[in-house]
Formats: C-alpha cells, sequence, structure tokens
C-alpha cells in the first residue's frame, strides 16, 4: 500500500486546515463516500489518501470496491450494502437485491451523522439517483459533493437525449460541490449545464494504486504471456466499449502486419454487456486477421494481481480512443514506467509529451496510428525504454498524486462545512 505524506506549508510544518478536518466535525460525524459500488481503484486511492489526512470516513459499497484495507485503516469505516454484481442470480433475485441495495442506501442516508455525502459514481438507475435520491438526501440536510468523471457519458456514447440532459442539469444543480479532472470538463459544465464557476473543482485523476507493483520483471511477464524478447509487444487495456476504437486499433494492427512479423498485440479488458453486438464484431475481426495467432485476446474481467504482467510485458499502450476527457489507464501505464500511443482527443495532449511519456496521432485513422507506432518502434524512447521508465513513473506521480486530489478534496470538505 502506498504511503501518504502530509501536506506542509510554506514554513516546513504540517498545515492544520489539512490534517485536522476531524476537529470541524463533532464526535461522531463522518464524510460519506458513496462508490455505487464500482471503480475500486479510485474509490481505493480517494479513501486511502483522505484517511492519511485524519479525515473520518464510511465508504459505501460492496465486496467489488472492498479489500483488506479498508477494514485496517484508521478513520475508515466500510459499509457492505450490495451483493457482488458478478455473482450469478436468477433475473427477479437481482432485482431483489437492487431494490434492497437502494433500500440500505436511503436508510444510510436518513440514520447517518455524516454532514457530506460525496458521490463518486451513481447506481444503476441514474434518472433516480440524479432526481429523487439526491432530493432525498437535500431533505435529510445534507451538503452533496459529487466527482463527475464524465460531464455526459450518454453523449460520449452516442445516447444522449433530452431526458438525459435534464435529469444531469437537475443533478449538477443541486450538488453543493463538483470536482472535474480536466479545464475542458469544466467549461462543458459550465456552457452546458449552466454550473456557476466557483462551484467547480480542477482535481488530477489520481493513479491507480490499488494495483500490486511487485519484482516481476519485463522478461518474466512477456515469458508468462508468450512473447518472445525480440517482439514488439502493443497494449489495449481497460473495459471494452465502442467510443474506445478498439476496431481502428485492429485496422491500424492489420497494416503493421503487412510491414513486419514481430509485432503483438495484446488486448485485455472486460467487455460491457450492453455492447454485446461491438463485442463480437471485434472477436471476429480478430479471428479474421489472426491466422497466425499473434494476438493476445483477454476479452475478460482483469483482477488486480493479474494487471502488472500486462503492463510489464508490453512495450507501448495504445488508446486510440474515439472520445474521451480523461482515462485512468493513462496513468497506470506511466506509473509502470510505459510510454502512451494515444489519439489525439479529450485532454491527452497535456499529458503525452511528444518523445518522452509517448506519442499522439490522429483519431479515428488506422492508418496514421500505424505509422505512429511504426514511428514509435524506430525511436530513441523505444531503443531506450529500460533507462526512460523511471522519468516516467516520476512525471506520472508528480502530476497525478492522491496527494494533490486530497488535499483539494479535504479544502472543499472544509468550505462546504464551513457553509452551515
Amino acid at each position: 500500500m502506498q504511503a501518504y505524506s502530509t501536506p506542509t506549508n510554506d514554513t516546513g510544518e504540517a498545515d492544520d486546515s489539512l490534517k485536522n478536518l476531524a476537529s470541524v466535525l463533532g464526535p461522531d460525524e463522518r464524510i460519506g463516500l458513496l462508490t455505487g459500488c464500482q471503480d475500486r481503484p479510485y474509490v481505493f486511492g480517494l479513501a486511502m489518501a483522505l484517511a492519511s489526512r485524519n479525515v473520518p470516513l464510511d465508504v459505501v459499497g460492496n465486496e467489488e470496491v472492498d479489500g483488506p484495507e479498508m477494514h485496517a485503516t484508521p478513520n475508515l469505516r466500510f459499509l457492505n450494502v450490495r451483493e457482488s454484481r458478478r455473482r450469478k442470480a436468477s433475473p427477479a433475485k437481482k432485482v431483489l437485491e437492487l431494490l434492497a441495495y437502494y433500500l440500505r442506501i436511503i436508510r444510510y442516508a436518513m440514520q447517518t451523522d455524516s454532514k457530506i455525502l460525496h458521490i463518486l459514481w451513481n447506481n444503476k438507475f441514474e434518472f433516480f439517483d440524479r432526481t429523487v435520491l439526491m432530493q432525498y438526501y437535500k431533505m435529510h440536510g445534507k451538503k452533496i459533493a459529487l466527482t463527475a468523471h464524465n460531464v455526459n457519458q450518454a453523449r460520449r456514447d452516442s445516447k444522449d437525449s433530452l431526458l438525459n440532459r435534464l435529469t444531469l442539469k437537475i443533478q449538477y444543480q443541486l450538488s453543493d460541490h463538483i470536482f472535474v479532472h480536466t479545464e475542458k470538463m469544466k467549461i462543458e459544465l459550465v456552457e452546458d449545464f449552466c454550473v456557476t464557476d466557483e462551484k467547480i473543482t480542477i482535481i488530477p485523476f489520481g493513479i491507480n494504486n490499488a494495483v500490486p507493483h511487485t519484482q516481476l520483471t519485463t522478461a518474466e511477464a512477456k515469458w508468462d504471456l508468450g512473447i518472445k524478447p525480440s517482439e514488439k509487444a502493443i497494449l489495449f487495456f481497460g473495459r471494452v466499449r465502442p467510443y474506445k476504437g478498439v476496431e481502428n486499433l485492429l485496422a491500424g494492427y492489420e497494416q503493421l502486419l503487412t510491414r513486419g512479423s514481430d509485432y503483438r498485440l495484446i488486448i485485455a479488458g472486460e467487455p460491457k454487456k450492453e455492447s454485446q453486438d461491438y463485442l463480437n464484431e471485434i472477436q471476429q475481426t480478430i479471428s479474421r486477421i489472426d491466422g497466425a495467432g499473434r494476438i493476445i485476446s483477454k476479452i475478460d474481467f482483469i483482477p488486480d494481481a493479474d494487471v502488472e504482467k500486462f503492463f510489464k510485458a508490453a512495450d507501448v499502450l495504445v488508446l486510440p480512443y474515439k472520445e474521451i476527457f480523461q482515462s485512468g489507464v493513462m496513468f497506470l501505464a506511466f506509473s509502470f514506467g510505459l510510454p502512451v500511443i494515444a489519439a489525439d482527443v479529450g485532454s491527452f495532449k497535456e499529458e503525452i509529451i511528444e518523445g518522452h511519456t509517448g506519442l499522439l496521432c490522429n483519431p479515428g485513422d488506422p492508418l496514421d496510428l500505424a505509422n505512429t507506432i511504426d514511428r514509435y518502434f524506430g525511436s530513441e524512447l523505444y531503443r531506450n525504454l529500460e533507462e526512460r521508465r523511471p522519468e516516467i513513473c516520476e512525471f506520472a506521480h508528480a502530476r497525478h498524486s492522491w496527494d494533490v486530489v486530497a488535499d483539494k478534496t479535504v479544502a472543499v470538505y472544509r468550505e462546504l462545512l464551513a457553509s452551515d
């Protein structure tokens, strides 16, 4: 588990305004972290950083975001309110379990002494969460902090509607403060949803520190995946969804195979149930172009313990996204010292320092992607990759430390508590 340092002021002394948030709270008062029972890496990173700053926390989730640290960390109380979504059950039982989950959330909000509820993700029924549940929280006198990882996810996924925008606007207006990860996200909140500037704080997307970093070597990771030391390993990692452009990566890879047989492609990540048609297309394309078995396809849930192997076996991570604001996978790659080739969308150009942390390519252009991958494998960055890895790691931790996220988050908590 990563160790966190206490922030200091200009004199080098601990900053009491961050360290002693508990002093602003009553003896039994806490911050309620509502996780939506998803995104364990983000929940883990934020919860550990806040707890290290003496913030009394309730982490409300299920076993998918749980872990040993959630039960062994001072100031932190973990509340399991839902069965695992990966557990097999009949449709009827799943409905009953979901209803029971919402009842537990409602009861928690009614009974808790938490003055602030910090929503990291909504639950299953987005429209209900954005409207009725938000009003319920406010009715019980709660201050609402919301982390908007995506300002309008439905627009990104080409599923936007008037109802979607209306309910989003209601949630944003009912929130007392909103965290976003980039300046572009802040601009969209202000321009599209009429959120006032002072109600928004930009925080970095913290590096996934729930994934173990062991003594596993690059050579061992490649051997484990059946990749020869001389082969050039290209990684796609993350949930397989249409907006991520995996089909463009496959088309680009097909171009690369005409230029040499030493390219290997790894596709690792969990599919989304609602994207089954897309997944079928991806699998059919893999079968068509991969007669020699050069594509390693692990389209499934990847446990934290197995993640390291993919990033250490790879020579570069590719993010061929069609649309995105920011991606935690990029920073995870950087934490392993792995360069990234990314489509020039969202705020990727703010993190891709050409020739130092990776390269950019044109979005939706498989030929340019293939040329960029080719250019990378001919670059000094690739030739000296083992020597360059530490500086990539340092770059990532300097810009996306959970210390920075926690400092800004605690400052907002204090402002919300002071406004009572």
